[in-house]
């Protein structure tokens, strides 16, 4: 079993893409984690562009969730909702509706910020744009506010509360990957 993370921001440093490597920590040892880093790379959604081949990014967007059994979002909140280049990768995403690869895929939202409200409002709408995209969405987030004070120096998440709710975000996204993997048998 396969779980990808993708963060929605592309920062070096940032608490969203450190959030899920510490997801990436709490997965049971027969699930595998891979962090996709691609987001950078996929173009503007035109949709004179949809016949024929994918764009390079685009792609490997389709490769990665494909792949993967499930999917975890972690969200920063640009002006009170998600950045437009993570909107613009499930766009990419959900096209062509009947065979896109995020449709039924188990997917979880989380999100840190360095505001006191832990991007709650983008993961709501965040959310919305999964359900919309043909996503399962699964119930439950997890907001991480003042992101720049929960991890250490390493990166690690240090606030206990946070690290449990995770633990069980995670938890939820396995046994949704693993009740779909039964269904699909």
């Amino acid at each position: 079993m396969k779980i990808l993370g993708i963060s929605g921001s592309l920062r070096r440093d940032s608490h969203n893409t450190q959030l899920l490597r510490a997801a990436a920590e709490l997965v049971p040892d027969a699930v595998e984690f891979e962090l996709w880093e691609g987001l950078k790379a996929v173009p503007p959604f035109d949709e004179d562009d949809e016949p024929g081949a994918a764009p390079a990014g685009v792609s490997e967007l389709y490769e990665a969730i494909a792949g993967a059994d499930a999917i975890l979002f972690a969200t920063p909140e640009y002006n009170s909702s998600i950045p437009g280049h993570l909107k613009n990768a499930i766009d990419w995403a959900s096209r062509p509706v009947a065979t896109a690869p995020i449709r039924n895929k188990p997917s979880a939202v989380i999100g840190a910020s360095t505001g006191m409200f832990g991007a709650v409002w983008a993961q709501a709408e965040l959310r919305k744009v999964l359900a919309s995209a043909g996503a399962r969405v699964l119930e439950g987030e997890l907001p991480v506010p003042v992101a720049h004070t929960q991890f250490d120096e390493a990166g690690r998440l240090i606030d206990e509360e946070a690290h449990e709710r995770l633990a069980e975000v995670v938890r939820d996204l396995v046994a949704a990957a693993a009740a779909r993997a039964t269904v699909a048998v």
